[in-house]
């Protein structure tokens, strides 16, 4: 199977001697391609559908961030995917987990709250030592690929047609 970078170069440089806009194709491909992989990282983000939930725990935050701190709009075939979030990392990649007080964090009938920090805290990290990553962001990239290979190849069947 041949890589992503040379399928893509083969299907350019067919579609420049078919005599196409290859700079304005490459806009369009890629702007539409951002859109899905930004639409497949926050579906994967966050809560989405998660069965934790509490008061005050769970925002959704930062699955609205890949839509606002990421450029889908390709210029020069450049387009932007971003989550600025500073906890998107951990959430993404995964994480150790040490054993620690949180502050302002309690269990209220089976649901983790947030009060103030006066009214006390728990404990985490006594069950797990590793919180597996979600990978959002490779899926993303998994799914801009897939729609870019998808439709360079759409552009050259019917430029050949």
């Amino acid at each position: 199977m041949s890589s992503f970078g040379s399928t893509i170069r083969k299907r350019l440089d067919q579609m420049w001697k078919a005599g196409m806009d290859v700079p304005k194709i490459i806009d369009e491909v890629n702007t539409g391609a951002m859109i899905e992989a930004v639409r497949v990282a926050t579906e994967k983000t966050p809560p989405n559908g998660a069965a934790i939930a509490g008061t005050g725990t769970r925002t959704g935050q930062m699955a609205q961030h890949w839509t606002t701190d990421s450029q889908t709009q390709s210029a020069r075939g450049k387009a932007v995917l971003a989550n600025n979030m500073q906890y998107a990392s951990y959430v993404n990649d995964g994480h150790r987990v040490d054993k620690h007080f949180v502050p302002g964090l309690i269990e209220n009938g089976g649901l983790l709250e947030k009060v103030p920090a006066e009214f006390g805290g728990i404990v985490v990290g006594t069950k797990t030592n590793y919180v597996k990553g979600l990978y959002m962001k490779e899926a993303a990239v998994k799914k801009w690929r897939k729609v870019v290979r998808s439709e360079l190849d759409r552009r050259v069947r019917e430029a050949f047609k």
